[in-house]
This record gives C-alpha cells, sequence and structure tokens, in this order.
C-alpha cells in the first residue's frame, strides 16, 4: 500500500483511559513516518454515518497522551441498524477520499469492523475495553486503569468500613466477565469476590460476612454489576436496550447489601462506583500499552494488512483476524476464582 494514504481512525463504545494515547500514536507515525493524513471521526460509528470529522495534526495530539477519554467522542452507534447506514459511511469515505479505517474499541465496535471488511471497506481494529474480555488479547488497554481505581475506592472504603462496623458491598464494572471484580478485589483485599461467571449462594456469603464481624473487623465484599444469585437472573438497572441489544445491568450491589442486612443484622451499605472507573487519567501501563497499539495498527494501514486486529501477547503485539477478536469473550476461569476463595472471610 503506498504512502500518503488518508486514514480515517474512530472511538467506538464506551470510553476509557487510554484512547487518546492510541490517536495521539496514530497520528504522530502516520504523518511523521509515514506520510499520512489523519481524519477523525467524531462520536463512534455515528462519524462515518454522518460525517462528522476532525482533522489529527501533530497539533492536534500534542497534549492529550494523560488526558482520559477520547477528544473523538464516542458512542454506541451500529451503522447496520441505521437506515441506510452502510451506504451513508461508504458515501463519507468517498467524500473525503478515505483509502482505510482504524476501528478502536471493543467486542461491538470490532464486530462492525469486522462486518465491514467483509462488505470490502479496509479497516484494521483496536482492542479497547475495561472489562479485559476480548479473548484474542492477552490485556486490552483501560483495564489496568479500572482495577487501580477500584482498588483506591476499597482501600478508602475500607476505613469507614471498620470505623462503623459495618459491611460494605462494592458493585464494579464487569457485564459478562469478572476480571475488574477479581484483579481490584484481590489487590484491595476483599473479604468475598463475586463474579458472573459463578452465580454466588446469598448464604455463603453471609456466612464469609459473619466470620469477618466474629473476628472485629468489617468485610468487604466485591461484585461484578453482572453477578447473579444461584437461582437468579442479572440484575436490570432500566430495561433499556443500546443499538447493540446490550441490557443496561446494575443494582446487584444495593440488593446483595439488603440481603447481608436482613440475613445477619448487621449495618450494610452499598457503593456503585460505575463510570468514575471509566474516567481519568490513565497508568503508565494503560498509556504504554494503548501507544504500542497506535504505533502497530498505523503499520498494519500502511502494509495494507486490512481485517486485522493488533493484539498483545506476551510482551508482542501481533495482529489477529477480526473474527478472533470477537469469536468468543474471555472470561474469569473456575480455578482463578477457586484461588482467591482461600482469602474470602
Amino acid at each position: 500500500m503506498p504512502a500518503g494514504m488518508r486514514v480515517g481512525v474512530l472511538t467506538g463504545g464506551g470510553d476509557c483511559p487510554g484512547l487518546n494515547a492510541v490517536l495521539r500514536a496514530v497520528t504522530r507515525k502516520g504523518i511523521s513516518v509515514h506520510q499520512h493524513e489523519i481524519l477523525g471521526f467524531r462520536s463512534g460509528w455515528l462519524g462515518p454515518v454522518e460525517g462528522l470529522t476532525m482533522p489529527l495534526t501533530l497539533d492536534a495530539v500534542e497534549d492529550i497522551l494523560n488526558r482520559g477519554g477520547t477528544i473523538l467522542g464516542s458512542s454506541r452507534t451500529n451503522p447496520y441498524k441505521v437506515d441506510d447506514g452502510i451506504a451513508r459511511l461508504r458515501a463519507t469515505l468517498g467524500e473525503h477520499r478515505v483509502d482505510a479505517l482504524i476501528a478502536i474499541g471493543g467486542e461491538d465496535t470490532l464486530g462492525v469492523a469486522e462486518q465491514l471488511t467483509h462488505d470490502g471497506v479496509p479497516v484494521v481494529g483496536v482492542p479497547k475495553t475495561i472489562d479485559n474480555d476480548l479473548d484474542a488479547t492477552d490485556y486490552t488497554f483501560g483495564f489496568d486503569t479500572a482495577v487501580h481505581i477500584a482498588t483506591e475506592a476499597i482501600d478508602r472504603l475500607r476505613t469507614t468500613a471498620e470505623s462503623h462496623h459495618r459491611a460494605l458491598v462494592v458493585e464494579v464494572m464487569g457485564r459478562h466477565a469478572g476480571w475488574i471484580a477479581l484483579h481490584s478485589g484481590l489487590a484491595g483485599g476483599a473479604n468475598v469476590i463475586l463474579v458472573p461467571e459463578q452465580p454466588f449462594s446469598v448464604e455463603r456469603v453471609c456466612d464469609w460476612v459473619q466470620q469477618r464481624f466474629e473476628r472485629q473487623y468489617a468485610p468487604i465484599i466485591v461484585v461484578a454489576e453482572g453477578a447473579v444469585p444461584e437461582g437468579g437472573k442479572e440484575l436490570l438497572l432500566t430495561g433499556e436496550k443500546d443499538a447493540f441489544g446490550h441490557v443496561r445491568l446494575g443494582g446487584v450491589g444495593t440488593w446483595l447489601a439488603d440481603e447481608i442486612a436482613g440475613r445477619t443484622g448487621k449495618e450494610s451499605r452499598a457503593v456503585v462506583l460505575g463510570h468514575v472507573q471509566r474516567g481519568g487519567t490513565p497508568t503508565a501501563y494503560d498509556r504504554v500499552l494503548a501507544t504500542r497499539f497506535g504505533l502497530h495498527a498505523i503499520d498494519a494501514i500502511t502494509e495494507g494488512d486490512f481485517g486485522k486486529m493488533v493484539a498483545l501477547r506476551g510482551t508482542d503485539i501481533v495482529r489477529v483476524p477480526l473474527s478472533d477478536a470477537t469469536a468468543s469473550l474471555k472470561t474469569v476461569p473456575p480455578e482463578r476464582l477457586a484461588e482467591a476463595e482461600v482469602l474470602f472471610g
């Protein structure tokens, strides 16, 4: 593929720390090394559908490495669910003379990228999800920052829990995968960790809580938003669905805190961290990983290696088919949770 291409780039799905580091790396290397022009599309896939653009110049990315969020904005738009969405997307790419696209996102954004590849649109993917649930890469950027934020919250909540001799239930993100709950729970010394992969026994949770109180300590329970009690189902915060058919989850923390209070007679409170986990400055690890992803993504574009996603394998950045990226979710294996259970109670 010749130098001097016009490369479009977009950030889709939920925002997370490290997105701007990818944009900076793509722009810096794209312009300085490959002599490309870089065009940002605003608001995820809505950008190329609606023609919402922003030039990405060296000046535009000068001071964004340490900024959270994304300067391009994001959305959960699915162009395949928009009237004439793909035709409009193609028209936008043609109007702006875009030769290829870099799509930065999670399962949904990369799923669209894979479909577009089959439909003849040249795309390279960059994996992004704080849930760390994409199976084709060892880690995704944003996860490390989310774990750090949740761990710091657990550390802070522990002191107030001890002062008031109450149980604290901390609800973290994790729809189908409990990686944030597992890592932040281990790092924060949680007394119980509950993940979507394994339904939990409320009775057993209350036993662990009682054990903690009997030792004159206050229990900390970390629960992923998608965790479910045995025989129960996902607790829905609302009934609404996004453009990819995902129902908004939440509420398990509050429900569990009420159950603990009712069954043990001990005061219990729930804290939902929610979007706090997405915001703020990315950790050094996430800045480095996101930067490396961006550098390798623009190389893949230059080489015409479309239909691929950059991924971390060990310490190396490799390319995998987009179909591998979206084939299955990476979930917490039973042995990892069993490993942590030794520390419960």
